[in-house]
């Protein structure tokens, strides 16, 4: 997706008006565009969060930056960001996986991270010594 000048100073100026921290969209503002699947949008200054409802009880959290350079959206979403995202979208207590699909998978339309919510904490994982 391509932007004019316009269009990122407009998007620049809609950014200012948004929270630091993420806020729930209200769903009758994204209802008619939205994907069958698409549950809960989340905004604040810096990032637009979408959760979906994917297949096996699994949420998809989708994440990308507000800031647009004309030729693509903005990268380079830490760990970190991710992390204090995830809180801000109550899924603080969840675990998430992100995945990194095989070649022939790979679908790559836009700088977008995925984490992926199984419905059960995933036994695989690295603990904290508690």
């Amino acid at each position: 997706m391509k932007t004019d000048r316009i269009q990122r100073r407009l998007l620049a100026k809609e950014n200012t008006k948004q929270p630091q921290s993420l806020r729930l969209v209200p769903a009758q503002q994204w209802q008619e565009i939205r994907a069958l699947n698409l549950v809960e949008v989340w905004r604040s200054r810096g990032f637009l969060v979408q959760v979906y409802a994917e297949g096996s009880d699994f949420q998809r959290m989708s994440v990308c930056r507000t800031f647009h350079d004309g030729e693509t959206w903005a990268d380079q979403i830490s760990w970190e960001e991710l992390m204090q995202l995830k809180r801000e979208c109550g899924r603080g207590d969840k675990d998430a996986l992100e995945v990194f699909p095989a070649d022939a998978d790979v679908v790559n339309v836009a700088n977008m991270r995925h984490l992926f919510f199984p419905p059960e904490p995933v036994a695989f994982k690295w603990k904290s010594k508690q």
